[in-house]
């Protein structure tokens, strides 16, 4: 049993702990870090929050960095691009293939959209090109293997515009639910139409996301808010947000349905993802939105099954064949044989591929795409690459003064290390990392104390290896 001098002897204690004075025993304690912040807390907080300054690297043998934009790239790429030194050659719309092939011959870094083709016959012509930059989340309009077979590493903006797209099918959502579009057109035309057959709240309604990734699972967040039920089909198991709930099949969500949307990529798999056996499984009466890519939904099947009214209303925003530039009359038959049928048909939103055109989205995407092609032109960081292995190693030092960073991307077959690192021998690397990805292997290694005859050298020896795709040397 505890004495009441042991109890005195443990207030005594607790009290010297907290600061608190044995004479105000009502007083309020201070932190009981405050005398060990006062003496050590200053050098405590320099050590933590001061990093050494980061080395600036400057490729060998290469002149000034220069760069493509197309497609009207926000300034906020152009701004980073500018901040970093770099030769900016920008244009608000795509190019013909034949001005293209022109203008990328001498350039290091292209940046596009969605309208310019980077075909293997346009990138057998960028002798100097080591990045493209696609400023959207799609790269189908890029020969990605043709790029990687050429040590072009292609990035994209997989987070920056999903917000817009959500927040457009859910707009869509409501448009079609009441027939806002056809009731608009109508008032225009000074026709007065007010009527309430077959106009839905959408509380209460089931959506099915087919693609819950960063899209479909915001999407899904915002329809919850507006009292839908969420159902969503992925081809892999995703974690559900709030009461959202996963379907074993394609079959299964369309079956349960009022309103579907589509959020895939373009894949063999995906092409006619909804045709006529597809649309056949889906709720008499209910309502499509495809804001992924144009293939995934075969529209002359789609256009039968409004005509019989399998099908009340549907919103495009994208399409097998879209204008490369804008201006009127260029949705027309002469692009997709169906466009007349389509923009016949009533309860039918079409809009021209403007998911992510928000300003936002383009700000962030801007800044999300230019701080990646930076990091990889200043540094030969991949991570993120859609074609490419991703490599990484951290950054030289300030102080690091005799240092090169070797990036050397090749063929990936056996013994192409063993030659690469028989030439590196003879140099102290610092650090070293390798990976694979398909035909194509990207080795990356920082080597200290070299002076720029000794660069020269290793550049020389480097290049002339068997199964080397490209090499630079940053120093």
């Amino acid at each position: 049993m505890t004495t009441p001098q042991q109890i005195n002897d443990l207030n005594e204690a607790f009290r010297h702990a907290v600061n608190v004075s044995p004479s105000s025993p009502n007083a309020v304690s201070t932190s009981p870090s405050t005398s060990y912040m006062s003496k050590y807390g200053d050098q405590r907080l320099r050590s933590f929050s001061v990093t050494k300054p980061v080395k600036a690297l400057k490729p060998f043998s290469t002149g000034d960095i220069k760069i493509l934009l197309l497609e009207n790239v926000n300034q906020t790429a152009i701004n980073i691009f500018n901040s970093q030194g770099y030769q900016v050659e920008f244009y608000k719309t795509s190019l013909s293939e034949e001005d293209l092939i022109n203008k990328i011959k001498d350039v290091h870094a292209i940046g596009i959209r969605s309208k310019t083709k980077l075909t293997e016959n346009v990138l057998k012509h960028a002798k100097n090109l080591v990045v493209i930059g696609c400023f959207c989340i799609g790269t189908n309009q890029v020969n990605l293997e043709a790029a990687a077979k050429l040590g072009i590493a292609v990035f994209n903006s997989p987070f920056s515009n999903s917000r817009s797209v959500a927040e457009l099918v859910i707009a869509e959502i409501i448009t079609l639910a009441r027939q806002l579009g056809d009731r608009s057109i109508e008032m225009h035309t000074g026709t007065w139409n007010k009527v309430s057959a077959k106009c839905w709240e959408i509380r209460g309604k089931t959506l099915g996301i087919v693609g819950y990734g960063h899209i479909g699972s915001q999407l899904s967040v915002l329809a919850e808010a507006f009292g839908m039920n969420v159902i969503y089909y992925d081809v892999l198991m995703i974690m559900a947000l709030g009461t959202a709930k996963q379907v074993p099949t394609l079959n299964d969500l369309l079956n349960q349905a009022d309103f579907v949307t589509l959020h895939v990529p373009e894949t063999p798999e995906t092409k006619h993802m909804i045709s006529t056996p597809q649309i056949a499984a889906m709720k008499d009466g209910a309502y499509l939105i495809n804001a992924s890519r144009g293939t995934v939904v075969d529209i002359p099947a789609l256009v039968d099954a409004m005509k019989i009214g399998k099908i009340y209303g549907a919103a495009l925003d994208v399409y097998p064949n879209e204008p490369s530039k804008n201006g009127t009359g260029l949705f027309s038959n002469e692009l997709n044989d169906w466009a007349t049928e389509l923009t016949s048909l009533r309860n039918v939103i079409l809009t021209p591929h403007i998911g992510g055109s928000t300003e936002e989205a383009q700000s962030a995407i801007g800044v999300e795409v230019g701080t990646v092609l930076t990091k990889y032109i200043n540094e030969g960081i991949s991570t993120g690459a859609v074609n490419f292995p991703e490599v990484a190693l951290r950054a030289l030092d300030l102080d690091q003064e005799n240092s090169v960073r070797v990036l050397y991307i090749h063929q990936n077959v056996p013994g192409v290390l063993r030659t690469v690192n028989h030439i590196l021998a003879n140099y102290n690397i610092e650090k070293q990392f390798s990976d694979s990805r398909g035909e194509i292997a990207y080795l990356m290694a920082d080597i200290s104390d070299v002076n720029s005859a000794e660069i020269k050298d290793l550049y020389e020896h480097l290049e002339n290896t068997p199964n080397k795709i490209s090499i630079r040397l940053l120093y």
